[in-house]
């Protein structure tokens, strides 16, 4: 049977300092909430948290919940140092981290930021998945590409979940392929509505299948936005009008849930009917007390009409 699970992440730092943030984690921890998942921007004026630090932290907090990273542009990093921050999280959490990985928009601010180009962005990404997933289960690597080189190098300790269950995000066709070849699940944006989804997780299963890999049946995610309240509320018409690119000419109703919790249960169930059983949310909130009403509402009012 495929398990339908509902995590959270943030969007814009709704809390006023870090105690408000800890309350947060404490009552997603105390509920029936799966998963905290933290995005990657490294540079910004806006308050954001660097997640592998952040979801470290978190992780030594709690003990059920799960942590992830939603998602870790890859070309950013450096991949030895990545799988061996990635294998401390899973050890110390014992098996708690859900690593999700992308290649990045062209226009981030974190390639100028970092020095770092983001041409041939693709090909490096799928070499640091390679050599990741090596030290993740071997003793003694030694990796020739084009971009990454190592010889005999070990790291230890090695991830508590063997293998480590890898997350791939992005729709596009090297995202398939990526997923297919390196990945143990995928991951859609907030902006994909059921039927683009479905069509992607049927390419992965079709391709993963082709090369003798399928991914498990109930590895297939995707997050939106969500919000008890109305579409009139200005933080719901700002992100609807932030989304537009995006999104082209899809309805906001169908990537994102606003209203009661029969409007969230009902996108949960047209993304279910795609082939998603892994869910990542976000609660459109304006403030810390917005933000512990509308998560204690998901968790009171969705959360148990939807897990199996």
């Amino acid at each position: 049977m495929v398990s339908v699970r509902v995590g959270v992440t943030l969007g814009p730092f709704p809390f006023a300092d870090a105690s408000g943030f800890w309350r947060w984690v404490d009552l997603c921890e105390e509920g029936v909430i799966d998963s905290i998942w933290l995005s990657d921007r490294l540079v910004g004026a806006a308050l954001s948290l660097e997640p592998l630090s952040a979801l470290a932290a978190i992780a030594g907090r709690t003990r059920r919940l799960k942590v992830g990273t939603d998602v870790i542009v890859l070309p950013t990093r450096e991949p030895v140092l990545l799988a061996k921050q990635c294998a401390t999280i899973d050890y110390l959490s014992a098996g708690r981290f859900l690593p999700a990985f992308g290649v990045g928009a062209d226009q981030a601010p974190e390639w100028t930021a970092l020095s770092v180009s983001p041409e041939g962005r693709g090909g490096r990404a799928n070499e640091m998945l390679r050599l990741m997933n090596q030290l993740w289960a071997e003793n003694d690597v030694s990796f020739a590409g084009k971009y990454f080189r190592c010889e005999h190098t070990s790291i230890s300790p090695k991830p508590k979940q063997s293998p480590l269950p890898v997350w791939i995000g992005g729709g596009s066709k090297a995202a398939i392929e990526r997923t297919a070849r390196y990945g143990h699940g995928w991951i859609g944006g907030s902006v994909a509505p059921p039927e683009v989804t479905g069509r992607v997780v049927t390419a992965i299963r079709a391709r993963s299948a082709e090369i003798g890999r399928p991914l498990p049946e109930d590895h297939y995610g995707v997050g939106f936005n969500f919000r008890f309240g109305r579409w009139g509320d200005p933080i719901v018409e700002r992100t609807v009008q932030q989304s537009g690119a995006r999104a082209g000419s899809a309805e906001p109703s169908t990537y994102m849930a606003v209203g009661d919790a029969g409007a969230i249960v009902e996108l949960v169930q047209a993304y279910e009917a795609a082939g998603i059983s892994k869910f990542v949310l976000r609660p459109l909130a304006t403030s810390e007390a917005d933000m512990l009403e509308q998560t204690r509402r998901l968790a009171e009012e969705v959360i148990p009409r939807i897990h199996t």
